[in-house]
């Protein structure tokens, strides 16, 4: 084996998945208006990060009969896999060991697991090499003995993804056309940072889950500035896939610094194996946000919630633009989006401060959670929504993710009618007054904030068909528009009648 040597970094991002949760049936909670929406019922309510250092970077996460399953990596020899029945008893959840390595040269460093479900059994993917780290770093997977996740499990051997076995990391399977495919990250012609290659994404094709057809081809280097902070990389690559579109999503830039975000190529041709059947994004899709005090968020895989009615992606972030690749990482998780062109919206990383919702269907409560705009009774060509966090009717909303917004149970009641409203693109934030004026904030989880955030479906004060709401905690008032600015208000006129009569629409 003529494997590089490489310098030894200081490393690491999320793991991958292509995971399908098991559909559950919908439950429709009836409302006291004829013609309002179902407000289904979230999951239990959490706080990023989802689970704590130091097993907690480069995280995997899914669901499967009615446990999350949560893995990541360990710079060991071992191998841990969480379980539990909601999204957020993850983080006290105890660890239990699957695996421990033995391998010629691969004893230590496991970086990025990665679990699939084949042919009805498990298998657990990921990146390990002897104690010095890291150029001894390559991909091995295990093969579970039935169908729980939980394994045991049996090692089935090493993937040689590179030419004279080269070195490969953060691998995951994909599916395309009934085929599988191993889509991995790998440094050019087996070169290194030091030696001036990028890191790069590859893909080959399967013949079994532990076999590949042939080394991997080039599908994606770091070409863009924003690709290239620190050292050139792209790495982690998971796919999400919806309404027949497979989008592969990566990490960008090196780790070790707080530019380390998510881009995204989408398989636009026919043959996965080619390069020219990928589009890469010209921006990327997930970044830090200083003012929420998230830094490097990315290496990443995506879930669906219990009922599978919501996205949602697990990642891993510091909450110091000064950390680095080691164990200061944690995991966080929050809801995903979808634009109006069918891309995939992440957000942006919320603050580890923001309560958020569970998936919707945990504690075998599900129920489809509805997305809706709000259109203005007497202004008919203008809608609700969030600007810079003030809330306001305009006409033509853009991007229009600012005008949708989950209709879900009350935070402070869930009383007959009483709903709150959680914007599309910025989970955890919902609709609130504050000295009578409304703005989008995050969920602080106090009691103050629940109650501003709730609100009573009633029939329409200016029409029938149409819908108003009554403050839970100043029931006197209603939300209504002044100056196109929404506020909470006293109603005494028919003007103001008609400024406070909303219809909920697709």
């Amino acid at each position: 084996m003529n494997a590089p040597v490489h310098q030894p970094r200081r490393r690491r991002r999320g793991a991958t998945l292509f995971f399908a949760a098991l559909a559950a049936l919908a439950v429709v909670l009836p409302l006291a208006v004829s013609g309002t929406v179902a407000a289904a019922a979230p999951g239990s309510t959490f706080q990023n990060p989802l689970v704590g250092t130091p097993n907690s970077a480069d995280p995997w996460l899914g669901y499967h009969n009615g446990n999350y399953y949560y893995a990541a990596t360990t710079w060991t020899g071992d191998i841990y896999i969480r379980r539990s029945p909601t999204l957020a008893g993850l983080k006290t959840a105890a660890e239990t060991r699957v695996f421990q390595m033995s391998q010629p040269n691969a004893t230590s460093n496991m970086w990025a697991p990665s679990l699939h479900q084949l042919n009805g059994k498990w298998y657990l993917y990921y990146s390990a090499g002897p104690s010095s780290c890291c150029g001894g770093q390559r991909q091995h997977v295990l093969e579970s003995a039935g169908s729980d996740p939980m394994g045991p499990y049996t090692y089935k051997g090493k993937l040689n993804l590179m030419p004279n076995d080269g070195w490969a990391i953060d691998g995951s399977v994909m599916t395309v056309g009934g085929a599988n495919y191993f889509v991995f990250s790998a440094f050019t012609n087996n070169g290194s940072f030091e030696s001036g290659a990028t890191q790069n994404l590859y893909i080959s094709r399967m013949t079994n889950p532990w076999t590949v057809a042939a080394p991997g081809t080039l599908i994606s280097q770091p070409t863009h500035a924003w690709e290239t902070q620190g050292n050139p990389v792209n790495e982690g690559p998971t796919v999400l896939q919806r309404g027949g579109r497979t989008f592969l999503t990566y990490s960008a830039s090196f780790c070790a610094t707080p530019d380390y975000k998510i881009g995204m190529l989408e398989l636009t041709g026919s043959d996965p194996l080619s390069r020219s059947s990928w589009t890469k994004n010209s921006t990327p899709l997930f970044q830090r946000s200083d003012a929420n005090g998230v830094y490097g968020p990315a290496h990443h895989t995506f879930f669906k919630s219990p009922d599978g009615t919501e996205d949602w992606i697990v990642y891993h972030a510091n909450s110091s633009s000064s950390q680095g690749c080691g164990t200061t990482r944690t995991s966080r998780a929050q809801r995903i989006s979808w634009n109006p062109d069918g891309t995939p919206n992440l957000g942006v990383p919320v603050s580890t401060a923001t309560t958020l919702a569970g998936p919707s269907g945990e504690n075998s409560n599900p129920g489809a959670v509805p997305v809706r705009r709000l259109q203005s009774y007497n202004f008919q060509d203008r809608y609700v929504r969030h600007s810079d966090f003030s809330v306001r009717i305009d006409p033509n909303v853009s991007p229009a993710l600012d005008g949708r917004f989950r209709v879900v149970t009350g935070l402070a009641s869930s009383g007959s009618g009483y709903v709150s409203f959680e914007s599309e693109n910025y989970p955890g934030h919902y609709l609130r007054h504050d000295n009578y004026v409304l703005r989008l904030a995050p969920n602080d989880g106090s009691s103050t904030f629940r109650s501003d955030a709730t609100f009573r479906q009633v029939a329409g004060l200016a029409g029938s068909g149409w819908s108003s709401f009554q403050s839970y905690n100043f029931p006197d008032r209603y939300v209504r528009h002044s100056a196109y600015a929404l506020r909470i208000d006293t109603i005494g006129t028919d003007a103001a009648r008609q400024d406070a009569t909303f219809r909920l629409v697709d």
